[in-house]
Formats: structure tokens, sequence, C-alpha cells
């Protein structure tokens, strides 16, 4: 996306998270210019953030003497977004009250872009009263504010006050520099596999790690969309600021799609939900000497097939077909027999596509016959071109 972040660093214990965040950032295709306060470099040192970012690390606004001093506002011109992270309960008070005082202050004051606080302190100093009217004061004038995380923090408190995960604050970033061409959509994503069980420690599976769901729910919200995520267990994260809904079966799949499914106007559905499931559940684990020759299987819901049959003319309906044979003839007697308005097939015998990889080689077939090859690409690369083909669908419906 190449857009140009400034990451500002205060001395805070979290700021040893600070290397792994430009990294994710960089390789997000992100350009970061880091300013550090003076209390930054007793925890992290100025080398390491050059080296991981590229870039010149900015310390003092007077390094660089008999020069024009006004680097502050070119830094400041050149930034898409700007983040502070960690953010202390001083950076806060400082920029709430309007204090300019050194160069990332100053860098803030000339700042005409979004603006991204992640608080990090103790929890007292969190809820102090003064700090809470700080962060409010920041966020009445457009300024976005990460809540801190609860845990185990390096005072020895538990509570809230721990810095984001380095993966979040990329994700927040991201929604703050691409358009918002889905704002004001409704979209319920299906990820990952499900689980049938045979018995309280067996169950029929596959291999999907809910990683091109995931990387879906994380695309549509950057791109502005209220997204309602509902998996099966997942081998990834749920992406930060959708709504999950964890599921294990595909009748609790089914249940739950079928209770959000009104609510949307786009389902996309890229779970890799089981076809059959044992007739029997046993509710004690069974020994070898009582299998049989074959254990009785049934059909699971065809959930795809379900909402083919009732989805509203408002509604757009994207499926996915995992495939190995005749990938193509299977993916067009799908598209048509599901009554979707496109069809993603995914032929997981290709290298680099299918399951527990974080590329994806698919094809994208439509109800007017026409098709799209894709080359191999990321899983997010994958997302956003399916959520701009879903774009053109809804403005040509």
């Amino acid at each position: 996306m190449n857009a140009a972040v400034l990451l500002g660093i205060t001395g805070g214990i979290a700021a040893y998270k600070t290397p792994l965040l430009v990294r994710l950032l960089v390789s997000a295709g992100m350009n970061v210019h880091i300013i550090m306060t003076k209390a930054a470099t007793q925890f992290v040192t100025p080398l390491t953030l050059c080296t991981v970012s590229g870039n010149r690390v900015w310390e003092d606004m007077w390094a660089e003497r008999y020069q024009p001093s006004v680097e502050h506002i070119s830094l400041a011109d050149k930034a898409d977004v700007a983040v502070i992270a960690p953010a202390t309960a001083n950076i806060i008070g400082k920029i709430a009250c309007g204090i300019a005082d050194d160069m990332l202050t100053t860098v803030f004051m000339a700042l005409k872009c979004p603006v991204l606080i992640c608080p990090s302190m103790n929890a007292n100093m969190y809820h102090n009263p003064i700090v809470q009217s700080n962060i409010e004061r920041l966020q009445k004038i457009g300024y976005h504010v990460m809540e801190p995380e609860s845990g185990y923090l390096a005072c020895g408190w538990t509570g809230e006050g721990r810095l984001p995960d380095p993966e979040s604050i990329v994700e927040k970033i991201e929604q703050m520099t691409v358009p918002h061409d889905y704002a004001g959509e409704t979209i319920l994503v299906t990820a990952g596999p499900t689980e049938e069980p045979l018995d309280p420690v067996r169950f029929l599976t596959n291999r999907s790690s809910g990683k091109m769901g995931a990387a879906l729910a994380r695309r549509a919200v950057a791109r502005g969309a209220e997204v309602t995520l509902i998996a099966g267990p997942l081998k990834v994260s749920p992406p930060h600021g959708v709504r999950h809904i964890p599921v294990r079966t595909a009748q609790e799949m089914c249940d739950r799609v079928m209770e959000v499914f009104p609510h949307v106007n786009i389902v996309i559905k890229a779970a890799a939900v089981a076809d059959f499931r044992p007739a029997l559940t046993m509710a004690n684990k069974i020994k070898k000497e009582e299998y049989g020759e074959s254990i009785s299987l049934i059909e699971t819901p065809d959930i795809l097939k379900k909402l083919g049959k009732i989805k509203r003319k408002d509604q757009i309906l994207v499926g996915f077909a995992a495939e190995t044979k005749d990938a193509v003839g299977n993916a067009r007697e799908k598209l048509k027999k599901k009554n979707v308005d496109m069809l993603v097939l995914n032929n997981v015998s290709l290298p680099g596509a299918g399951f527990d990889c974080d590329t994806n080689v698919v094809r994208f077939l439509y109800r007017t016959g026409e098709d799209e090859q894709m080359d191999i690409m990321s899983k997010e690369a994958v997302a956003d071109r399916i959520l701009d083909r879903i774009r053109k669908l809804k403005i040509g419906s």
C-alpha cells in the first residue's frame, strides 16, 4: 500500500516490542519513519530501529547543527498516518495540552493526517482520572485511541495497561490508511474447518487453517465494513475489529449463519465445512476392540445451498470450492446448484494453493459464464481481489 507511517516511541517498557511492530509495518508495504523520545532510547536502541525500518531514526530537533531546523514540518507533511506506541501517560498529557518541547511533540503539533495513540502503562496510571480526561480530549478532536490489553504488567500488577499486540496495531493502521469503500456494508464471513465428533477424543475434520477467511474478514474491516466472522477452530487469531462467533460443528455453524444472514448484505462462505458426520456420537471413548469394519456417516447441512434458496435480491452470496479433479467443471456445477453470485475456485492440488499456506491460486467464476484466473498471490491479496469483484457485482446489480 506504500503508506508513510510516522511512528513515535516513548519511554515505556513496551518499547521492546517496537522492532517487531516496525518489521510488520515494513512487511505490509509501509514506509516507516521513527521519532524516539530520550527516555525511549533507554529501552530500545535507535540503531535497531534504523536497521529494521531502513530509515533514519530521529531523536533530537537540534541534531543537525547550523542547518535549518524544519525537519519536524517535513516529517509531519509526509505522513499518511501517525502512531505513538507505546504512548505513556506523560506523552498523552503533553499532546492533549498542546505542549511541544521535543522532536516528537513538535512534529505532532504540525500533523494533518490521522493519528493513532496506543496507551501502555500501569493499570492504576491508566485509570487515573487525569489520564482518562486527556484520552477523552484527544478522542474529541478526532484521534484514534486503541484500548490497552489486560494481563500481567512489568510492574507486577495484573490489569489493563499492556500495549496491544503489534499485529493488532498493524491491522488498525491498515484500517486508517486504505479507502473505506465498504463503509456501511455488513458482511458475514465463514472460515476454518468444522469438527464432527465421533467420541470425546476423536472427530472428523479437514486441513483448513482458516487463513483465507481470516484474511477476508481483516481486509473487509480495513475497508470499512462491519464484519461478523463465524469460524470453526482457527489456526490463526481472529482479526481485530470483527465480531467473532466461534463454532465447532457444521450444525453449529449452520445455526449461527442462519441467525446472522438476515442482517447482512454480503456473505462470503470461505469455511471448509465437513460434508459428513458420524451417525452416532458416543459418550465415552470407543476402544479399539469395539470398532466394527465401518463407521456410519450422515450428511451435514449444506449451508451454502440453504442460503442460495433464501437470499434476497439485495444480497451478494459468494461461495468457495476446493477441488482436486475436474476443478472447473465441478465448480461450474456448484455455482449453478448453489445459486451463488460468484464462486472462488481453489484447486488445492496446485503448488502454493489451498490449506496450511499463506498463498493461494484461485479462479473466479460468475453466473454470466465468465471467469478469471488469478496468479499465485498472498491470501491477503486474494481477499482484496475478491472484495474488488464483489464491489463490481453490487454496482452492476
